[in-house]
């Protein structure tokens, strides 16, 4: 699993110019599942994310998680995570999971990271067309693989 996650004071998405889900303080984070995913990458990477401190405390320093500060999520699906750019201009996503093998861990991610966090998880819609909106605060910005845990 890879995400990119972004700091934000304001987000949303839209889907057939309807916005269906919005959050305040919070995180965004873009979710891409390869066909080699498992529900224990799901596990740790939810776990991860729960706890990362990056939100400013009184003295500017990125000490705070999103329970410290009642933030939200937005999760939003992206197989173009796994974009593969080495031969061509045109990108590969072979090892994009397929939506049988990637909605069920979408949607068991989506559930370990409210249970780990306690915190509020929005999303988007599983292979919709979605038009993302967010004020990237900081800019922070994010990313993690479970296939290189650093």
């Amino acid at each position: 699993m890879r995400a990119v996650i972004q700091r934000t004071t304001k987000a949303s998405v839209e889907i057939n110019q309807e916005v269906v889900s919005e959050i305040e303080t919070g995180l965004v984070i873009l979710l891409g599942i390869e066909e080699e995913d498992t529900e224990e990458d799901a596990e740790w990477l939810s776990k991860k994310i729960s706890s990362l401190r990056i939100f400013s405390d009184k003295e500017g320093k990125m000490n705070l998680s999103i329970q410290n500060v009642k933030g939200s999520f937005l999760l939003i699906s992206q197989f173009t995570l796994h974009a593969k750019t080495k031969k061509g201009n045109r990108p590969s996503f072979i090892h994009a999971a397929k939506p049988e093998r990637a909605i069920p861990l979408y949607e068991k991610f989506k559930l370990m990271l409210a249970a780990h966090s306690n915190c509020l998880v929005k999303s988007g819609e599983f292979g919709a067309d979605m038009k993302v909106k967010l004020i990237n605060d900081g800019p922070v910005t994010i990313i993690i693989d479970t296939k290189n845990k650093e």
